[in-house]
C-alpha cells in the first residue's frame, strides 16, 4: 500500500492534486520508458528482452529521493496510472500544483511531522521552508510556495 501513499494528499491541508487524462496511441512514458514488459531472451540465455506491452496496467509511485540528509527531499516524477490497450493507452497523470515543491513539502509533512495537522504545518513552515527568490521579466520577488500549494484554511 506504500506504493499509493501519494492518495493522502486527496485529505490533507495541501490542495488536491488534478487528474490530467491522456487518451490515444501509446505516448505516456511509466516514467522513463513507455509500457513494456520483460521476456527472456531466446538469443541470449539469461537476459531480458523488452517488448512493447499489447495489453496491461501500470501504476508509477510518487518519484522521489532524499539528496543531502533525510529531509532534503527531491522530486523526480508525477504518479500516474497507465493503460494499454494493443497500442492505444488511456493514462492519468497526478498534476500538482508547482509540482516540484509541492510534493517534497508534502512528503516533508507526510514523513517527518506529528501532530495537528496546523502544528503538521507549522512544523513545515519553519523546519523545511518553501521561500524562493523568483527573477522574471519583472525583476526578483520572495514568493513562499507554501501559500500557493495549501488549502486556504491552512495558510
Amino acid at each position: 500500500m506504500n506504493k499509493f501513499s501519494y492518495l493522502k494528499a486527496f485529505c490533507s491541508p495541501f490542495k488536491r492534486p488534478k487528474l490530467k487524462w491522456y487518451f490515444g496511441p501509446v505516448a505516456i512514458g511509466t516514467p522513463y520508458f513507455f509500457p513494456r514488459k520483460a521476456i527472456n531472451d531466446p538469443d541470449k540465455p539469461g537476459y531480458l528482452k523488452f517488448v512493447p506491452k499489447k495489453i496491461g496496467f501500470d501504476f508509477v509511485s510518487l518519484g522521489w529521493k532524499t539528496k543531502w540528509t533525510s529531509t532534503d527531499y527531491r522530486f523526480e516524477c508525477a504518479p500516474l496510472w497507465s493503460f494499454v490497450f494493443f497500442g492505444k493507452q488511456i493514462a492519468v497523470i497526478f498534476k500538482a500544483p508547482e509540482q516540484d515543491h509541492y510534493w517534497e513539502a508534502w512528503l516533508y509533512y507526510e514523513n517527518n511531522t506529528t501532530g495537528t495537522r496546523q502544528q503538521r504545518i507549522e512544523t513545515c513552515r519553519t523546519k523545511f521552508p518553501m521561500k524562493w527568490t523568483v527573477s522574471d521579466k519583472n525583476g526578483e520577488r520572495s514568493v513562499d510556495y507554501y501559500d500557493l500549494i495549501l488549502k486556504t484554511k491552512y495558510k
